[in-house]
Formats: C-alpha cells, structure tokens, sequence
C-alpha cells in the first residue's frame, strides 16, 4: 500500500492590486474599491471601518505629494489571517511621509496622523528606485468577530 503525503498547505493571502492616476479622482476610486473588496472579506467590524479611511488618507498622499506626471500609483490590499496589509506605492522617494503635529488653522499635515490612529502599526519602505511603499496594517485576529451593521440596526429597534 502507497503512503499518501498529506502535506499541508499554508492558507494563501488573497491580494488585490490596482494602477491608479495620481490624481483626486484617483484617490477616491482608491477608497471606492477597497470599500467594495474589503466588504466581501470575514473581518472584524472596526478594521472593515477603519481600512478605508487608511487607504483613502495614503491614496491622497500619493496624489497629492507623490505625483509625477505621466506615472500612476499602486494601491495592494492584501489580506491573511492574521493581517490586512494596505500598501501605496508611488515614484517620489524623496517625499517621505512624516507624522507632524500642525497648527491649529493650518487646512492640511494630519493624513499620518490620522492612519497612525487608525493603524495598528504603518511604515515606509524605499525601492526599487524611484519608488516608495507606504504602508499600513491592521492586526485582524483577536479582535471581534465581523458584524454587519444592519444587524445592530435592526436588533436595535426591535428593542
């Protein structure tokens, strides 16, 4: 009798990828996408609310300060069972994200703020030149289970 092997196989990430134009219109379809692959995916209730903040917030970067004419940005969700990983990757190296604490009338310089709040943890990594992937994660085991919010709604009012 033949011995089966009976290996197993790690469960694979499950990675979304999309070029996108530096531009405010393609910022938003940045946000507009993630919301729609994030919404068919088993993830706790505040990271499903969170993440499209974060990848609205690195898009905008990417327009805004990582913009080089004729060149688009990536956006990559990726999502394991441990993590969703957000990353935005556009060809201004030089133009590193900063957390920065900004005046109180000044109308811009709170987007890293804003992931760091939101984010479990966000890094930047440089290459190949002239690129540079900003980052973010959300830490997915541990937390709740996912819930729909028309169930609250619901078991809300019947109360």
């Amino acid at each position: 009798m033949k011995q089966k092997n009976t290996t197993q196989v790690p469960v694979p990430t499950h990675d979304f990828r999309v070029l996108l134009s530096p531009t405010p219109r393609g910022a938003r379809l940045a946000r507009l996408l993630a919301v729609e692959w994030l919404r068919d995916r088993e993830l706790p209730y505040d990271v499903a609310g969170a993440a499209p903040q974060v990848v609205a917030e690195l898009a905008a970067n990417a327009a805004t300060h990582g913009r080089v004419g004729g060149r688009n940005f990536r956006l990559v969700l990726r999502v394991s069972p441990e993590a969703l990983r957000i990353e935005v990757t556009d060809t201004r190296a030089e133009a590193l994200p900063q957390l920065r604490t900004p005046a109180p009338d000044e109308e811009s310089g709170r987007g890293m703020l804003l992931v760091a709040a939101l984010a479990d943890r966000w890094g930047t990594v440089l290459g190949p030149v002239p690129q540079k992937t900003v980052w973010a994660e959300f830490d997915v085991t541990g937390r709740p289970a996912s819930k729909r919010l028309v169930t609250g709604a619901v078991v809300g009012l019947l109360k």
